[in-house]
Order: structure tokens, then C-alpha cells, then sequence
């Protein structure tokens, strides 16, 4: 079911905004979408998402087809101590792009996170599912939500999980670098979720534009239209289950089956309450995806798929620099 490398007809007249080109899902957009658009792909510098009245003018000017925002403030634990900067970017950020995608009758891609569920429970969390974020960036991030559906904006929101990559910030980065600097490394090990793939999210994006584009091409559509009661909230997060401690033992081992040789520190498997941080995380953050699934027919990897895939990606680097 899934794509991993979709190839849509180009379209040389089709402009799409992308936001976060310097994140992990941006980064990863960047190159897909620009294969087959015209992408305007403003960095920090050139749009400065915390200025309500920058943005109006940017979307203005380039007078998008589709805006895709995988930007946001994601610190989770400064979030406690920055909240009017988080919710500048993750709540009025969206809104504003909402409202001028409205009157450009532009569909809006907006990213956002498990952590607007409260992580109770051990089910897998459905769209509907009432919410009840624990800290800061949560909070922000179910405003921002709540902000770009009330503009009436043509919408897709995906909510994901444990986002990682071979480039950015991510656990999975932080763990290979501690993992050669130690001897042992304390991973938390009740916390649960999917690990997901920043491609792999690149990927479900362009499926999802070449989608609705293609529909409104055999239909005559506009495409705000296309979407109707497509539009809304979207679990999108890799297939499968795990733990913390589980994805940092799966990475390493297979790192070490690549490279028997690596000496990597001895993983122990610790509780959420051994790690305290400043803001609270979710213990059940397993997303039931099966709506993305039924409405567009596309399911992401199982973690472990990607993981060997990202990992291989990083030996191959490490070859590089190192000849």
C-alpha cells in the first residue's frame, strides 16, 4: 500500500509553500516536492513565523496553490519556560496561514503531534479520542490545530509520533553519539509509541497532494473542493509499536550486525520517573492510523523497516567522511 518514492506528473505551474525547510520533515519535502512544483521553501531568516504581519505579506506575494507547514517550535521542555514563543509558532502561526490559504482557496498540510493526547491507557489513540495535552508544546500544538480549522481553510492534519532522521535533532542521533561516548546509556522503557521516519512523512505528503491534484484534474474540481469531507485530523505515524528503550536496542543492534567491530555503550532499560524533565511526556503515545489508511488508501512502514533503512544511511555517511 504504501509509496516509498512516489513519482507525480510534474506540474510546472503548481506553487507550494513549504515552511520548516531546516527541520526534519521539511528537509525531507523539500527535494520530493521540487521534483515535480514550484516550491517557495522560505528559510527562518527570510520568514519569521513568530510575525503575524510577515506572514500575511509572504503568502500574499507568492500566492500559493497549497501551503504545507511541518514548521513548529519543538523543545519540548524550554516550551514550559517559552510558551508565548511556542504558542507564536505551533497556534497563531497556523491560523494566520489558515486564513490566507482561505482566501487563496489554497489547501493547507499542517503537522502535529501525539502530544495532544494525555498518554493514559494502553490503546492505540484514535483522531476522535479527547484530548488532554500535559505540557506547553502539546497545549501549543492542539491550539494550533483548533486555530487553522476554525479559518475554514481546506485542511489535512497529520498527527505524528517520535519523529527521527539521518539529519536534524532527533532521539535517534543523540543516542548514536551517547552510545559511542559511554559505556552504559539509561533509555526509558514505559513509554510507548512509533518511531517515525521524517521520509517517511515527505513521502505521505506528495502522495497526498498528487492525490487531491490528480482528483481535481479528472473531475474538474477546484482543489479546496477536492478535499471536503477529507479535510481534518489524520493519524500518521509509522506501523507498530515500541518502546523508547525498544527502538534505541533495535538501532543498535543493528548497527552492530553492520559493524561488528563498533564498541557502543550497554543500553538499561529505566522508568519515566528515573528520567524526570521539565515537561511531562505521554506514556501511550500509539496512534491508530486506520483512517489514513480508508480515506487515501496509505499506510507508512513498520518503524523497524525504516530504522534499518535510516541507520544504513548513517554508516554510509560515517564511510564517507571517514575515507
Amino acid at each position: 500500500m504504501t509509496q516509498r518514492r512516489p513519482v507525480p506528473r510534474k506540474r510546472e505551474n503548481l506553487r507550494i509553500l513549504l515552511t520548516g525547510v531546516t527541520g526534519q520533515v521539511g528537509g525531507d519535502l523539500l527535494p520530493l516536492l521540487q521534483s515535480f512544483a514550484q516550491v517557495i521553501a522560505p528559510t527562518r531568516a527570510e520568514l519569521d513565523l513568530t510575525n503575524i504581519e510577515a506572514i500575511r505579506a509572504f503568502v500574499r506575494d507568492a500566492r500559493p496553490h497549497w501551503i504545507i507547514n511541518p514548521a513548529a517550535y519543538t523543545a519540548v521542555d524550554k516550551a514550559e519556560s517559552q510558551p508565548a514563543l511556542a504558542e507564536a509558532i505551533n497556534a497563531s502561526a497556523p491560523r494566520i496561514l489558515g486564513e490566507e490559504a482561505a482566501r487563496l482557496d489554497a489547501p493547507v498540510i499542517h503537522f502535529s503531534t501525539d502530544y495532544v493526547y494525555d498518554g493514559t491507557g494502553d490503546q492505540p489513540w484514535i483522531e476522535s479520542d479527547p484530548t488532554g495535552p500535559l505540557g506547553v508544546y502539546g497545549k501549543t500544538k492542539l491550539l494550533g490545530e483548533q486555530a487553522l480549522a476554525s479559518t475554514g481553510a481546506a485542511h489535512l492534519i497529520l498527527r505524528t509520533s517520535w519523529v527521527y532522521g539521518a539529519r536534524g535533532k532527533n532521539f535517534l542521533l543523540t543516542l548514536l553519539r551517547l552510545a559511542e561516548e559511554r559505556a552504559e546509556l539509561k533509555v526509558v522503557a514505559d513509554q510507548f509509541g512509533a518511531p517515525t521516519w521524517s521520509f517517511d512523512l515527505a513521502n505521505l505528503v506528495v502522495s497526498l497532494i498528487s492525490q487531491m491534484e490528480n482528483l481535481a484534474d479528472s473531475t474538474g474540481t477546484a482543489r479546496s473542493q477536492v478535499i471536503g469531507e477529507k479535510k481534518g485530523i489524520y493519524n500518521a505515524a509509522s506501523s507498530g509499536e515500541t518502546s523508547w528503550f525498544g527502538f534505541a536496542r533495535e538501532f543498535l543492534r543493528l548497527t552492530t550486525i553492520a559493524e561488528p567491530g563498533r564498541r557502543l555503550a550497554t543500553l538499561l532499560p529505566i522508568s519515566t520517573s528515573e528520567y524526570p524533565t521539565a515537561a511531562r511526556r505521554p506514556q501511550n503515545s500509539r496512534l491508530d492510523c486506520s483512517r489514513l489508511s480508508e480515506v487515501f488508501g496509505y499506510a507508512l512502514p513498520a518503524w523497524q523497516q525504516s530504522t534499518s533503512l535510516v541507520m544504513a544511511q548513517l554508516l554510509a555517511k560515517g564511510r564517507r567522511r571517514s575515507s
